[in-house]
């Protein structure tokens, strides 16, 4: 009964807007004192939860991502995408997908993808004929692909939760992120089948050529940063500290790196890397509270009474993060549900680096999703549009992202190959 007004606690103040951190620390801080538990304990156990080295690489990812963005280096991604694809009918979705897969091997982060780049994307594709839906429905859903994509902020914090191994998460999160934009890529091409009026640019090899030399620094980024995991020369939380330092060389190098520039760039890295923490530490005291109240065990009694079969599992699972996707933000969804779910998918053989993956792919998803969709709302803050127009041009894009959840949750060899190839 206790934990079922627990829930019902925390539910209400998500409906009613209250912080994730805040809707669940409060709530559990009342149910330990109420189970006889000291308000102290309950607090050094949310702060114990944030006591872990691999956590440290969170928000430096994050600052590598805000640097992108302020120090102009993102926009060289772009402007060689458009260079190289300017007489591709639909130039501007696929440059839209393209800069994303470029950015995401920097950011790590949806949000930072979206507010970055949607600010420059959805007006231009607007002004060249694109409707608005499309256009703000294509740049949110290609932002999924960062937190997907090495470094991926959500796959560091499955891997400190799991305790599995970050550089295996990240190459097994490769070839699925590859498959989210090419899904969207296959979308734009029917697309813009039916729209023959979209406008072109001519070729022009000196732009593209200008294009190349800029954008040399950038594409560099994920050469050092996976290059250093990949081959054990440093740790991701090291190698996001040499992404950052890497990122200043090059405001540096582009005359971009002023004082303003950073100072604010800290500052947004401090909001957003609050913001998560809070989640960790209220995330890790509901954890314990999930684990004294044996829900590990009465979960997986109940799935393996459902079906003995692995893949039944996972649709089981599927089913579940996409609702609590929509409901609860992303963070809090892999430190409450992991200890929960993984070792029911150990049980079955499932191997922990794909369940990770398809755990992600699934909650990014959710990002797009009301009522807590964080990109649904940062697309519409953007923009200045209603939540619900920019919901209307996302909603055809989950087709190609759900194509892709349900072959990655099909085809785990798929996704474990570039690991196993890399020796994890």
């Amino acid at each position: 009964m206790e934990l079922w007004m627990l829930a019902a606690l925390v539910a209400f103040l998500l409906l009613i807007r209250v912080p994730v951190g805040l809707a669940f620390i409060g709530p559990s801080l009342l149910y330990a004192i109420a189970d006889g538990r000291s308000a102290g304990f309950s607090l050094k156990t949310a702060f114990d939860g944030l006591n872990s080295f691999p956590l440290l690489a969170v928000p430096l990812f994050i600052l590598v991502g805000v640097l992108a963005n302020r120090l102009g280096i993102a926009d060289r991604l772009y402007d060689f995408c458009l260079a190289a694809l300017g007489r591709v009918r639909g130039n501007l979705a696929y440059v839209n997908v393209g800069s994303a897969v470029g950015f995401s091997w920097m950011s790590g982060s949806a949000l930072a993808d979206v507010a970055g780049l949607g600010k420059m994307q959805i007006p231009q594709m607007v002004r060249a004929g694109y409707p608005y839906g499309f256009a703000a429905g294509l740049t949110a859903s290609s932002s999924l692909i960062s937190p997907v994509m090495p470094p991926s902020i959500p796959a560091v914090i499955y891997a400190a939760t799991a305790t599995v191994s970050t550089g295996a998460l990240f190459a097994a999160s490769v070839i699925p992120a590859l498959l989210m934009a090419l899904g969207l890529c296959i979308y734009i091409f029917l697309w813009t089948k039916r729209r023959p009026d979209l406008t072109t640019v001519p070729f022009d090899g000196r732009r593209l050529r200008q294009a190349a030399i800029a954008v040399i620094g950038p594409l560099l980024t994920p050469v050092i940063l996976l290059g250093g995991i990949l081959s054990g020369l440093f740790t991701p939380t090291e190698a996001a500290s040499v992404a950052v330092a890497y990122m200043l060389i090059l405001g540096v190098f582009y005359r971009t790196a002023r004082l303003q520039v950073l100072w604010r760039s800290l500052k947004e890295t401090a909001a957003i890397t609050g913001g998560i923490m809070l989640i960790l530490g209220a995330a890790a005291l509901l954890g314990l509270i999930l684990t004294r109240a044996h829900v590990s065990r009465d979960v997986a009694a109940f799935l393996t009474g459902v079906s003995d079969n692995p893949f039944v599992f996972l649709i089981l699972v599927n089913i579940l993060l996409l609702i609590l996707g929509c409901l609860i933000d992303a963070t809090a969804i892999i430190l409450v549900t992991v200890p929960v779910l993984l070792p029911i998918a150990l049980d079955f053989g499932i191997d922990p680096v794909y369940f990770g993956v398809v755990m992600i792919i699934n909650l990014m998803i959710g990002l797009l999703t009301p009522p807590v969709g964080s990109v649904l709302y940062i697309t519409s803050s953007v923009t200045g549009q209603p939540v619900d127009v920019v919901f209307r041009g996302i909603a055809p894009f989950l087709i190609p992202l759900g194509t892709v959840l349900v072959i990655v949750t099909a085809f785990p060899d798929m996704v474990l190959w570039l690991p196993r190839l890399l020796g994890f």
